[in-house]
């Protein structure tokens, strides 16, 4: 379903859509595409997203102007990006609190698809390339906070790629051969800083390309809704501009105003003072903890006391992501008519916010309970139970025995009111 036709009006424009149509393009992809008329706030994090890889990328590019991957003089580049360069203190807390508020975003969108079953049948692939982004965000995220090169960010780095190692229990030497060819030398050094500022410059701009082929991918089904049922016609839809652009623009107004509150008022938020330290390979941080984004998936890996069977609960974790299209029995897409499977989705959301608190804390921290002390570890252990459990058992099941809730017949229907119809607007 699409709206009308483009039709060139002046003779550049007709010049141009003979040769290469633009303009058309941007008409049957944005201005008229019909959009179901029922999407709500949480459908604006997609355009949020957007205009996040923008600035990523923008601020990326200008602080790399300025940045020196060196192992003696990158912490001191840092510096003079934020004392000396104009507005560098501008653009190096924009792109910090940046990623920050990146991640945050990807998130919502994330428990969104998955709260009103975005990622059924036919929008497989629109999932899986989600979950792409969302991995080589983290990676971006990883190389991005080694690059300061302070305390956390040598002894983050150290960490992380000390988990290859772990591959000598399946194959012998293997792991460390990995790590030593990640690292270029023998230790986290100059030659490291190196090619993870390479790999960080390059990422966005991968991201990118994925983003356009997730937005080709969203193109052709269409879009989901909070109803989770297919458009039956043009009364179910609006074009989405103007609606959905000024919707959008709104909600994203609202993101950026929060956004500028924490560059401009707490601008170390989401930091961690040790990275304020030069880095020293003779001095390890009382505890080495990764940025708040990865926290659920560093309270897994932590869990597990065997460092191979930790390092593949890790990793699980994230591939499991690619198959909840399948994993998912049930043929009703939104939770809104799942009551059973709501209660799940909200335990596994409170999940993913207690593994992160965990994750968070020492590897010895424990909850006191009157004359009874509580280990986090087990409440990780838990936690990280309950993850698996919810796609690879409760997914799967609960569709299964489940009696959903009965749906409306259209979204004109569930928008405008039984027995009522109205035609979509004017285009």
């Amino acid at each position: 379903m699409h709206g009308p036709a483009y039709v060139p009006k002046t003779n550049f424009t007709r010049w141009l859509d003979k040769r290469l149509p633009i303009i058309r393009f941007v008409n049957d992809t944005i201005t008229t595409y019909p959009t179901p008329r029922n999407l709500n706030f949480w459908y604006t994090f997609g355009g949020i997203l957007t205009f996040m890889l923008g600035v990523q990328i923008v601020t990326g590019i200008v602080l790399a102007m300025h940045y020196v991957p060196n192992a003696n003089l990158a912490f001191d580049s840092v510096e003079n990006i934020t004392r000396d360069v104009n507005y560098g203190w501008l653009l190096r807390f924009l792109h910090a609190d940046g990623a920050s508020m990146f991640f945050l975003a990807v998130y919502i969108h994330m428990f969104r698809g998955l709260y009103y079953g975005s990622y059924k049948e036919p929008r497989e692939l629109l999932w899986i390339l989600g979950v792409i982004i969302y991995i080589l965000m983290m990676a971006t995220a990883f190389f991005g906070y080694v690059l300061p090169w302070g305390q956390m960010s040598f002894w983050g780095a150290t960490v992380i790629t000390n988990l290859f190692s772990s591959i000598d229990q399946i194959v012998p030497h293997a792991g460390t051969a990995i790590t030593t060819w990640l690292w270029g030398d023998f230790a986290v050094g100059d030659p490291t800083l190196n090619r993870f500022f390479s790999l960080h410059y390059l990422l966005p701009f991968i991201i990118a390309g994925v983003v356009g082929l997730h937005i080709w991918a969203l193109h052709v089904p269409g879009n989901n809704n909070p109803l989770g049922i297919d458009v039956k016609g043009p009364q179910d839809t609006v074009p989405f501009h103007p609606y959905y652009t000024a919707k959008d623009s709104f909600y994203l107004c609202l993101f950026v105003l929060v956004y500028a509150i924490i560059v401009f008022y707490r601008p170390d938020f989401f930091g961690n003072p040790d990275n304020y330290i030069p880095a020293n390979p003779l001095v390890t941080p009382t505890d080495i903890v990764p940025e708040w984004y990865l926290l659920p998936f560093y309270a897994m890996l932590r869990s597990v006391p065997q460092k191979l069977i930790g390092v593949l609960v890790l990793f699980g974790a994230l591939a499991t992501l690619f198959f909840v299209p399948w994993l998912d029995t049930s043929k009703v897409r939104s939770c809104r008519f799942r009551p059973l499977m709501k209660q799940f989705f909200w335990i596994f959301a409170l999940d993913c916010v207690l593994l992160g608190y965990v994750g968070s804390q020492t590897a010895d921290a424990a909850w006191h309970l009157g004359g009874f002390d509580l280990p986090l570890v087990w409440l990780a252990r838990l936690g990280t139970i309950y993850y698996y459990a919810f796609f690879w058992v409760i997914l799967p099941f609960v569709g299964l025995i489940e009696r959903p809730k009965s749906l409306p017949q259209t979204i004109a229907q569930a928008v405008l009111g039984a027995g009522r119809s109205q035609p979509a607007p004017a285009e």
